[in-house]
């Protein structure tokens, strides 16, 4: 490849990178910094996937503090469509408009009608259309959430940066944004999108890691509880539950019992804030149950 042909480094490298995360609030394992790296080196969207509360839609909003620029964060769900999420026409003002030249004698056509002047922008378009110094970070949030037929009219946007609208043309991003998609694989993702993207897995973060998270984010705790927070969590993720805790529940938890005055864990503890971590009545029960092989029962000898 002669040297115009290669991609110009305008990123960080994966270590700068972990490190303006960090000073962002987010703890990325060195996997992840790469994959950021790389997105942003090749200006390729960023498909995260992971459990839910990982910490998948926080990576775009420290991705937004890192580079100092917007986030325009596009929320799926099911029956999205262009009009929510690329751009829309601004009937109101269309319909002003005709009664206007009605009212002046005037005739209007529909290319008068279908200008940039009635063009609602949508996150994808806002995005493309963004005019600040450095280019924005867009958050395309459970994307599996959406529909197939949703999915389809990303194509073109994440593999050229650009919109077609037909009654007017194409748009392409001056800068490229920052894409990060994320999906909790409630379904499959179509091929054609995911070649489109760089992928990375984040696994729920180890004893260590989550520590660290628990101290940036929840400073008024002490080592102990962090600590063991951290450990009880992690068991309880290996019990059969409808929805583990991710990091989002771990840290409610610590802030609540941090709120209560709590700096030594014990059961009881652990039984009046069980909801922070719990969301399901099934989930409680199982938690419950476990208490003793979790680290906090009197056959363990732990303080009541």
């Amino acid at each position: 490849m002669c040297a115009s042909h290669r991609p110009e480094r305008q990123t960080l490298s994966p270590e700068e990178i972990a490190l303006k995360l960090a000073e962002a609030g987010y703890i990325a394992e060195s996997e992840l910094a790469t994959a950021i790296s790389l997105m942003q080196l090749l200006k390729r969207p960023l498909l995260l996937e992971g459990e839910a509360g990982v910490g998948k839609t926080e990576v775009a909003k420290a991705l937004a503090l890192v580079h100092n620029t917007k986030l325009i964060r596009l929320q799926c769900y099911e029956g999205l469509d262009q009009s929510a999420a690329l751009y829309e026409w601004n009937y109101q003002r269309q319909l002003l408009a005709i009664r206007l030249a009605e009212s002046r004698g005037q005739s209007i056509e529909d290319a008068d009608l279908f200008t940039e002047e009635f063009l609602q922008e949508r996150p994808i378009l806002a995005s493309i259309r963004h005019q600040g110094p450095t280019a924005p970070v867009l958050l395309i949030d459970e994307i599996d959430r959406a529909d197939d037929e949703f999915e389809a009219m990303l194509f073109e946007f994440l593999g050229e940066a650009s919109v077609t609208v037909p009654e007017i043309g194409t748009f392409t991003a001056t800068r490229a944004p920052i894409v990060v998609l994320t999906s909790n694989r409630s379904r499959e993702l179509h091929d054609a999108l995911r070649r489109r993207c760089l992928y990375h897995w984040i696994e729920y973060p180890e004893a260590r890691r989550a520590v660290e998270i628990l101290r940036r984010t929840v400073p008024s705790s002490n080592e102990q509880l962090l600590s063991t927070a951290a450990d009880f969590v992690g068991r309880v993720r290996t019990l059969d539950l409808d929805k583990p805790p991710g990091m989002a529940e771990t840290i409610d938890w610590v802030s609540a019992l941090s709120v209560l005055g709590v700096s030594s864990l014990v059961r009881s503890d652990v039984i009046s804030t069980l909801g922070a971590i719990v969301k399901t009545f099934d989930d409680r029960q199982c938690v419950l149950a476990a208490l003793g092989d979790l680290g906090f029962g009197d056959a363990v000898g732990v303080k009541q």
